[in-house]
């Protein structure tokens, strides 16, 4: 028989904590709880495989799984020596979700079960609290009508609005006893309203219609959404803990409340959190009532009103941290003076967060080296180099009387946008393009696609351990929630600052780092820690410091070389101070735009001869030398791979009448004869027409200037001390005869150089790919243009697939974005074998993956199963794939 059911307490637990795909991670994470002794409310865990079980039998609980939860449920009462549903000592439950990857706030939660019209009363004569035990009828009937029954949340919260109004009750807290019988029957009327039947009174009913709800709630919009950015695969499904209650909300000397073992918002060692008193759990998360500190001298905060408990807390927390090795994330309950434990989980972080608790804990001994490699999400440094606001521009609106209010710094960074007062419209706006901030009352698990859209997030009320704060930290995104100084007015659509209005779709920032709420837009800057990178500032205990020491223990162990795609000197300088080891990629083409260019290369390409075009590129020629000596230099010492041009010439043409108008009269030309050549170079698919090397065959001219500008660039910086390491690269080969025409082409430039210039060439066509041991003998190197190689493998465009890719992404079809994360069962499989039959054909061949997967996570540890030597990405891509390459390294020898 198939164990679907395992308990966990204090004398008998069935679980581990190594369980999370069976129990998931709340019901593994209180297994292992109850196994080193931290307190607990004992329950039980109904396993994934029961919920696969009930989606296989048509969303029906079969027999086996009611057994062993009744089973369960028996040994509950008797370990508590309460009863369910009896009216003694009445035993209460919460239903909680818990998915083998954390999934805060997503799928739905029940607490106080059991409570009808009789064990109420028990409760109350129990408890000697009548205001407590109606307080918790009231909260369970209106959560289990949510979302069970799908009464809408706002019925309730008008009733209770009226409820705190009649009694002159600030909070929640405030209202007597007599108040809160009469609101339950309120309730109860607006659930017979709406659903045509009365609130039920049986507990086994309410027990298991809360449990297929959780069930369900693996399918609710917000949890695929969830599911869908965060790449968490759908066919575990979820686990359902049910245990049994502790209650915050039993008076004054109780609470609940939520933290951290280390500030997720920076790293910084000591326990962070909030409490509330005389509370439930989704007081605090939900953003209900704003909480007060855990610890400080603040005369609310728990050290100080809950002394004995707090010392019980800061134990148990390290005891957590150190055995899970982990910053934990922690939920509790204080119920008359004893502290339990509802959850704990691994604690979602911000970037610069996760950065320093793993160099931190390596450093006090609970990790090693690698394992810090292992934990830090590659892709999370790129938000550790995304843009600051610029200091200057936001001191003068500072100075303007810009600053509308301060809130709590929930999210580092900085962000400015549109005001979107609900998470539709920011959806609809950043659809169309807009930068958005979300600006809500608090938000919700229903506002998951809208905060993924918004640039950042801004609350009226809620604490730093509140939904916002604790998705806007996963997701990376600047935030800041409890700004109690702004209304929102849904009705009006407005934002009110005291005396300041401002429309939905008028601009704000907001400063995660700081709480800042200013108006109007504010330029940016290169983050603190790119900054201290090109400045070489590195004092412990710095941002620097923290990310140098990573990539010290990622360079110790990553087998793949990492350069960057760069065409401008100062993104060769930015790439060399982020660790590029050379340039993998320098489009050429990208310089051919700048001032004073422009020109030459539409006379090249108006050119009606062979002698006019060669005009026009001695004009290039000096500004193309001058364009590659300020690589070289930049790069002094480092390989620098040169592609000739690549994209069809039409694309440096007017498309317009009236921009063709104004280059016939700049040029002093015929504007028809400009008219016909445009026409002439028309192609209905550029992508696989004239460009690559098909444009060096027909046009060698255009190669040759470019390779003479290497030469004598080359010449240039040698004659200054500069060790110049150009390459050059030959794109859109199809076969190794271009290829070698090409190169034959411009030989004997680069032999009267008197210097050893690499020509290697892009594979980027399956045929290419599928020749490559012929390919090889006449390339020095091989660089995978693999956004090319994907266009033409799956046959994508990757400009117009856009319409249908995430409709294939949704269906299974493809699993990731192939322009994105590489398609290994196609392109990978391509770049696989050319990889290794270029290797067999000459041993010592240099290869590289210059495309967009260069630079991706995924992507990258594929590439290092492969006979690739290094990976190139654009400059601010080049810590993620150095920390990547790592990651793929220790994962093979593991």
């Amino acid at each position: 028989m198939q164990s679907l059911v395992y308990r966990f307490s204090k004398e008998l637990t069935d679980g581990r904590g190594d369980m999370k795909d069976v129990l998931g991670g709340k019901g593994a994470g209180l297994a292992e709880m109850c196994r080193i002794g931290v307190p607990v409310p004992p329950g039980f865990t109904i396993t994934t495989a029961g919920y696969r079980n009930y989606i296989q039998a048509g969303n029906q609980v079969e027999e086996e799984l009611r057994s062993q939860v009744n089973q369960a449920l028996k040994w509950l009462q008797t370990y508590l020596s309460k009863d369910f549903g009896g009216v003694g000592s009445p035993l209460l439950l919460s239903v909680r979700s818990g998915a083998p990857v954390s999934m805060p706030g997503m799928m739905d939660t029940i607490l106080n079960l059991g409570l009808n019209s009789d064990t109420v009363k028990a409760l109350a004569d129990v408890s000697d609290n009548p205001r407590f035990a109606y307080d918790s009828y009231r909260r369970f009937i209106q959560m289990y009508s949510q979302v069970v029954l799908g009464v809408d949340h706002d019925e309730f919260e008008r009733l209770l609005e009226e409820t705190r109004d009649a009694e002159s009750a600030k909070i929640d807290a405030e209202i007597s006893a007599a108040g809160l019988i009469d609101l339950v029957e309120r309730y109860k009327d607006v659930v017979l309203e709406h659903t045509g039947l009365p609130f039920p009174e049986d507990p086994a009913e309410q027990l298991w219609g809360s449990i297929e709800s959780v069930f369900r709630s693996w399918e609710n919009p917000r949890a695929k959404f969830y599911r869908k950015i965060n790449h968490i695969p759908g066919e575990t499904g979820t686990a359902v803990s049910v245990q049994s209650m502790v209650f915050g909300n039993s008076g004054n000397d109780s609470g609940t409340g939520v933290c951290f073992s280390r500030n997720p918002s920076d790293g910084s060692p000591g326990l962070y959190g909030e409490y509330l008193v005389n509370a439930q759990g989704e007081d605090v998360v939900a953003g209900i009532r704003t909480p007060h500190e855990i610890r400080g001298e603040d005369a609310q905060a728990m050290q100080q009103v809950m002394p004995e408990p707090y010392k019980q807390l800061v134990k148990t927390v390290e005891i957590l941290e150190s055995h899970f090795r982990d910053m934990q994330d922690i939920e509790f309950t204080v119920e008359h003076g004893t502290l339990y434990l509802l959850q704990t989980r691994t604690g979602k972080r911000t970037s610069h967060a996760s950065l320093r608790i793993a160099v931190d804990l390596c450093d006090e001994g609970l990790i090693d080296s690698n394992e810090v490699v292992r934990r830090v999400d590659p892709n999370s440094l790129s938000q550790l180099l995304a843009s600051e606001f610029d200091y200057e521009a936001k001191k003068r609106v500072l100075e303007d009387g810009a600053l509308l209010a301060r809130g709590l710094n929930a999210g580092p960074g900085a962000a400015t946008g549109m005001i979107a007062l609900s998470a539709e419209r920011a959806v609809e706006w950043c659809d169309q393009g807009h930068a958005v901030i979300l600006v809500r009352e608090e938000t919700s698990p229903e506002d998951i696609a809208g905060m993924h859209s918004s640039a950042g997030i801004l609350t009226q009320r809620g604490g730093m351990t509140s939904h916002a704060a604790v998705v806007a930290r996963g997701m990376g995104k600047p935030c800041i929630v409890g700004c109690s100084e702004i209304i929102v007015d849904l009705k009006s659509r407005t934002l009110r600052f005291n005396e300041t209005v401002l429309r939905e779709g008028d601009a704000i920032s907001i400063d995660g780092s700081t709480g800042e709420v200013i108006r109007g837009m504010i330029s940016t800057q290169p983050s603190s820690l790119v900054r201290g990178l090109v400045e070489g500032d590195a004092d412990k205990g710095s941002l620097t410091s923290y990310f140098n020491r990573l990539m010290a223990w990622a360079n110790q162990v990553r087998k793949l070389g990492v350069r960057a795609n760069a065409d401008t000197p100062e993104d060769a300088q930015l790439a060399r101070a982020l660790g590029a080891e050379g340039i993998g990629l320098c489009r050429t083409e990208h310089m051919f735009f700048g001032d004073h260019r422009i020109f030459w290369v539409r006379r090249m390409i108006l050119a009606s001869n062979p002698s006019e075009r060669r005009e026009a590129l001695g004009h290039l020629l000096p500004f193309q030398t001058d364009d590659f000596y300020e690589l070289l230099v930049a790069m002094d010492g480092l390989p620098v791979t040169i592609r000739l041009l690549d994209p069809p010439l039409h694309e440096f043409l007017p498309g317009t009448d009236e921009l063709i108008s104004g280059l016939a009269r700049e040029m002093n030309c015929d504007e028809e004869g400009i008219r016909r050549r445009v026409v002439e170079l028309h192609e209905s698919n550029p992508m696989l027409g004239h460009r690559g090397c098909r444009l060096g065959i027909s046009h060698p001219e255009i190669y040759q200037m470019q390779v003479r500008a290497v030469v004598e660039a080359m010449k240039r910086a040698r004659a200054e001390g500069v060790d110049a390491k150009p390459e050059i690269m030959v794109p859109l080969i199809g076969t190794k005869k271009e290829l070698e025409i090409v190169s034959q082409s411009v030989a004997a430039i680069i032999a009267d150089g008197g210097f050893e210039i690499p020509v290697g060439t892009m594979i980027e066509t399956p045929r290419a790919a599928l020749t490559a041991a012929s390919v090889a003998e006449s390339a020095d190197f091989f660089s995978f243009g693999t956004n090319d190689l994907t266009q033409c493998c799956l046959g994508l465009s990757r400009d117009d697939s856009g319409s249908f890719l995430p409709l294939y992404i949704e269906m299974g079809i493809y699993a990731r974005d192939p322009f994105k994360t590489i398609d290994v069962e196609g392109v990978g499989q391509l770049l696989k074998l050319a990889a290794q039959a270029g290797k067999d054909t000459k041993p010592d061949l240099k290869i590289g993956v210059c495309g967009e997967h260069g630079g991706d996570p995924l992507s990258i540890m594929f590439i290092a199963t492969t006979a690739v030597d290094y990976v190139s990405c654009s400059p601010y891509r080049v810590p993620v794939a150095r920390l990547a390459t790592a990651q793929a390294a220790i994962t093979s020898e593991a």
